[in-house]
């Protein structure tokens, strides 16, 4: 008697093609997709807090990579660390909170603000000075932070 084999499912054209993407905006579409009405039920289901324990998860498991060396898996789990980001930015962008493009605008600014002896013609030379620069932006920031809050 022959058996028989599960057949595979039979994607449309745009599924393939972002599935074939290297572009943050494909990821983008397809968490969007995914929280859609008639998209996924589990992912539609999910909160910033029941996600923390598949960002601790998925950290840990780029750790074990890099301890390894083991650089493909190390690649597949920067995904997965990825999708976190992007699946926090999607819930927050579905509450009217932030998306994804403001999250890269804040890191953006603070690593060209914490590192001024890089993009503000500032020189430092060793690593030990650069991370006390950092500590020190750092604090000021909280404390101009902390300032606006109360006013």
């Amino acid at each position: 008697m022959k058996e028989k084999r599960a057949s595979r499912p039979k994607f449309t054209r745009e599924a393939s093609r972002l599935a074939r993407s290297s572009s943050l905006g494909s990821l983008e579409k397809i968490m969007k997709r995914l929280l859609a009405p008639g998209g996924c039920p589990w992912d539609r289901r999910q909160t910033h807090a029941s996600l923390l324990k598949y960002l601790r998860e998925e950290s840990g498991e780029v750790s074990r990579a890099v301890r390894k060396k083991d650089w493909a898996n190390l690649q597949e789990e920067l995904g997965d660390v990825l999708l976190q980001v992007v699946f926090h930015s999607a819930l927050a962008r579905r509450d009217g909170r932030f998306g994804l493009a403001d999250v890269i605008r804040t890191i953006n600014a603070k690593m060209v603000r914490r590192h001024p002896h890089v993009f503000a013609g500032g020189k430092l030379s060793t690593p030990a000075q650069v991370l006390r620069q950092w500590k020190v932006i750092k604090k000021a920031e909280k404390a101009r932070a902390r300032r606006a809050a109360k006013a």
